[in-house]
C-alpha cells in the first residue's frame, strides 16, 4: 500500500493511491470525530470458516470463488457475521481491525437511520418542507421539497451524479469539502451555498426516484437547523455510542463545518458490522433500542408506488421489484444494501441472519460488473454459510 507523501487532494482518488487515502482521510481533509466514548466495546464471538472457497456463478456464468471476487473487487476488508458471530474476517492493503476507512455513501444510511430517531423524539417532521426549518431554502429550487422527498430521492432538483463525467454536479459539490480542488474556484465555498446555487428542476417534488447526493446533504443541514445541534453530537449521542463501537466515527466537513453526510463518514469494519447487526435486529443492539423498530419496518416495507418509481432507475433494474426508502436500497427479498462508490458495502439479509461488510479501493467510482458479482456472492454466502 502506497503511503508516499505525494498523495494529496488532487490525486487521492486515483488507484492505487486510494488504497492508502481511503484509510487516511483525516490527514487529507477537514474532519470531525464522533467519539466512541469510554464504554467497553460490545464483544463478538469468532468462529472463522473458509468462506473464501465458496463458489458462485459470475456474470459470464463461470464459477468464481469468493476469494477471486475479493481480489477482483480490490477489497480492503471483508467480514461476515452470521447470527451475530463473526465467521469470516480478512484485511488487505495494510488495513487491520482498527483501521478507519472511508465508507462513501454508506454515510447516507447512517443519516437515514438517525432521521428516524430524531423524528421519534419529535424534533422534526419528515413530511414538512425543508424551508420550514431553514428559511434560506424558501426561495430556492428546494422550496417545495420535504424531508420525505429528500430521504427517498424523489425531490425536484436537477443534479447530475454521473461519476465518469468529471464536470458532473456531484464532483462540483465535492469541491466544497476539498475532494475536487481543481473545481473549487467554480463553486460556492460551502455545502449549503452550493445547494442554494442550484436553479433547475428535473421533475416535480415527489416524482420518480433519482439518486442525488445533494439531497442527503440537504437533510443533514436541515436537521442541524431543526435541532440546534451539530451532526457530530447527534450521531455521537443518539446512534454511534449506543453501538458500543471499537473506534471513533470520522466525518468530513466543509470549511463552515457543515457535515458531508452524502459520502464523508469513515469507520472500521467491525463497527460497520455492529451497525448492520443492529439493522438486522430491527433497530435493537445489546438489548437496547437504537433505531425505532417502526422506522426499520417503514424502510423495509414499501407500496407499489415506491417500487414503480425505483424500477425506472438503473439501480431498480439491478434490484428488480426492490425499492429505495429512507436512504436505503431494499431488494424483493427484504435484504438491505448500504452501498458506496469505489466498492463499499454493508449487506443485511434478515432471512439468513447475515451481515456482510466489504470495504474496497476500486479503480473507479462505479463498476457495475463488480457490484453485481459482489451481490451474487453475498447472497450465496448468506444462503450457504
Amino acid at each position: 500500500m502506497n503511503n508516499d507523501k505525494s498523495i494529496n487532494p488532487s490525486n487521492w482518488l486515483e488507484h492505487p493511491n486510494n488504497e492508502w487515502s481511503f484509510q487516511n482521510i483525516e490527514t487529507l481533509f477537514s474532519t470531525q470525530r464522533i467519539h466512541r466514548g469510554d464504554q467497553k466495546p460490545s464483544e463478538f464471538i469468532l468462529k472463522n470458516e473458509p468462506l473464501d472457497k465458496i463458489e458462485f456463478y459470475n456474470l459470464e456464468q463461470k464459477k468464481q470463488t469468493i476469494r477471486q471476487m475479493l481480489i477482483n473487487g480490490c477489497a480492503d476488508s471483508f467480514l461476515v457475521l452470521k447470527r451475530g458471530v463473526i465467521i469470516y474476517e480478512e484485511y488487505f492493503n495494510g488495513m487491520n481491525q482498527s483501521s478507519i476507512h472511508l465508507i462513501n455513501s454508506i454515510s447516507k444510511n447512517f443519516l437515514g437511520m438517525l432521521t428516524g430517531i430524531i423524528e421519534k423524539n419529535k424534533l422534526i417532521d419528515v413530511d414538512k418542507k425543508v424551508s420550514e426549518y431553514l428559511p434560506e431554502f424558501s426561495q430556492s429550487v428546494f422550496s417545495e421539497t420535504t424531508l420525505r422527498h429528500a430521504l427517498d430521492m424523489t425531490a425536484a432538483v436537477q443534479y447530475d451524479e454521473t461519476y465518469d463525467n468529471p464536470n458532473a454536479d456531484f464532483w462540483h459539490e465535492t469541491s466544497t469539502v476539498g475532494w475536487s480542488p481543481s473545481l473549487a474556484m467554480e463553486n460556492p465555498p460551502s455545502l449549503l451555498d452550493f445547494a442554494l446555487s442550484l436553479k433547475e428542476k428535473e421533475q416535480l417534488d415527489g416524482g420518480f426516484y433519482h439518486y442525488r447526493t445533494i439531497l442527503t446533504n440537504i437533510i443533514a443541514i436541515t436537521i442541524e437547523a431543526a435541532t440546534g445541534k451539530k451532526m457530530s453530537n447527534l450521531l455521537e449521542t443518539l446512534l454511534w455510542q449506543k453501538l458500543r463501537p471499537e473506534q471513533d466515527l470520522l466525518m468530513v466537513v466543509d470549511n463552515k463545518g457543515y457535515p458531508y453526510m452524502g459520502a464523508g463518514l469513515n469507520a472500521c469494519t467491525r463497527d460497520l458490522a455492529r451497525f448492520g447487526q443492529m439493522l438486522l435486529q430491527q433497530g435493537i443492539f445489546n438489548g437496547n433500542e437504537v433505531i425505532p423498530s417502526s422506522w426499520i419496518q417503514e424502510t423495509t416495507n414499501a407500496n407499489q408506488v415506491y417500487k414503480d418509481n425505483f424500477s425506472k432507475d438503473p439501480f431498480g433494474q439491478l434490484f428488480v421489484n426492490g425499492h429505495y426508502k429512507n436512504q436505503t436500497i431494499v431488494d424483493k427479498n427484504g435484504c438491505l444494501y448500504c452501498l458506496g462508490i469505489y466498492g463499499q458495502c454493508v449487506y443485511i439479509n434478515p432471512k439468513f441472519e447475515t451481515v456482510i461488510v466489504k470495504l474496497s479501493s476500486q479503480p473507479s467510482p462505479a463498476i457495475p460488473k463488480l457490484l453485481i458479482e459482489s451481490v451474487i456472492a453475498m447472497n450465496k454466502i448468506a444462503s450457504s454459510a
